[in-house]
């Protein structure tokens, strides 16, 4: 395994020139020339293009720590070699057993969502050194009843937690804006459960959480909705600038707050300018899903990438790839779907989309594709791809330079 941190440290002059994946005609045909005698689907990662991808990510959060949320990546390797970059700091986990797996190695992990994992709390409580690693996000007392009725104050360790915040815009016209998180959202409702979690003996608040995913999570960029979607995120920022302010020194004036952590991959220059917050999240823009083609403020490298092979031709101007049905998170639209990048002029069926086993591919493109030949995709957010391959090959230039194993490669499931 490549140390990866001298890999991905900038190379003097690195971004001087175009870079390379701004040219498709150049990037994928050399990609599949390098990964040409590897069976599929083949999955790589191009070193160069994530080095410029978490450089990126460090400008635009404008000094702000930023903490790698793990679900959109799911590759130890890439995790450990981001995190010793300065600028990056702590894990943003998704299910306590795979915090508790990672807290082996690494000593600041916060999970993004509630815990009821029984089993892997009794882990927690027979570990001090995870427990004074891992921070449990909460936003009911009922959570913190669970992890009482596994063991109480007095027989376990006090037990790190962080309020999770709805970030969400309340739109008297357009309703709720936002994903259905906490039901914490005013600076009032937010201090109020904060004095019950000190009341609680055996617990210790350290930290807040809002993630403002109807602007991290939503391109502004192109179609006929940007205009609103432009409106609604500016009212957003407005809103939620203003109220987590509020929240931070209702809860700062009740607790010692370690971690007031905020944003996500679309959202950083937006979270790097609050004030109020000590660290962002951003995962999904190290490996450059095609969700971040649509925002305006930025365009990561396609840095991850995935390759299926043409199995028949049920028509002249029909390919169709054995696999592809990689779909991410979110409403099952064609903006979570994997989209075929190479050969350029390729588009899923209306009526069958990427599929669990096949993807039928129509297009000018794919007159000229044979049984054998090979088409690239890119994934949607990032993280999803994982847990069907066990591993990405690092590719730099022209070569292969290390097999990456992916969390399921080393055995793992968590979710």
């Amino acid at each position: 395994m490549l140390d990866l941190i001298d890999e991905l440290s900038p190379a003097p002059g690195a971004l001087a020139v175009a870079p390379e994946w701004e040219d498709p005609a150049r990037y994928w045909p050399r990609l599949s020339a390098v990964t040409g005698q590897l069976p599929a689907p083949v999955a790589v990662i191009d070193r160069e293009a994530l080095r410029y991808n978490a450089m990126d990510l460090l400008v635009r959060a404008g000094g702000l720590p930023i903490r790698v949320a793990s679900k959109s990546v799911r590759v130890r390797a890439v995790l450990d070699a981001v995190l010793k970059l300065p600028g990056f700091r702590g894990i943003l986990a998704f299910t306590l057993e795979e915090a508790l797996w990672l807290a082996e190695t690494h000593d600041d992990i916060m999970l993004g969502y509630p815990t009821v994992d029984r089993a892997g709390l009794e882990k927690l409580f027979a570990d001090e050194q995870a427990a004074q690693r891992i921070t449990l996000m909460v936003d009911d007392l009922v959570h913190l009843d669970v992890i009482d009725s596994v063991a109480g104050p007095g027989s376990r360790p006090e037990i790190r937690v962080a309020i999770d915040v709805d970030a969400s815009w309340r739109s008297s016209l357009l309703g709720h804006i936002g994903v259905r998180r906490s039901a914490l959202f005013s600076a009032g409702e937010v201090a109020a459960f904060a004095r019950k979690v000190v009341a609680r003996p055996g617990f210790r608040l350290v930290g807040l959480q809002m993630y403002d995913a109807q602007i991290a999570g939503q391109g502004d960029d192109a179609g006929p909705d940007a205009p609103l979607i432009r409106m609604v995120q500016a009212r957003s920022r407005n809103e939620l600038r203003e109220r987590r302010a509020d929240i931070v020194a209702a809860v700062g004036a009740i607790a010692s707050l370690e971690i007031l952590n905020g944003g996500g991959t679309g959202s950083l220059e937006f979270t790097g300018s609050d004030e109020s917050l000590t660290e962002a999240s951003a995962g999904s823009g190290l490996l450059g899903g095609h969700l971040f083609d649509g925002y305006r403020s930025f365009r990561p490298a396609p840095a991850s990438g995935f390759a299926f092979d043409v199995v028949r031709r049920p028509a002249p101007d029909i390919a169709t790839v054995l696999g592809g049905g990689w779909i991410a998170s979110g409403p099952a639209v064609a903006s979570r779907q994997p989209r075929a990048v190479w050969p350029q002029g390729l588009h899923t069926l209306s009526r069958e989309a990427a599929g669990e086993v096949q993807t039928p591919l129509q297009g000018p493109a794919a007159r000229s594709l044979g049984v054998g030949d090979r088409v690239w995709f890119r994934h949607a957010k990032s993280g999803e791809p994982a847990e069907r391959i066990d591993g990405y090959h690092l590719v730099s230039g022209e070569e292969i330079i290390d097999e990456l194993p992916t969390y399921r490669g080393e055995g793992k499931a968590f979710l």
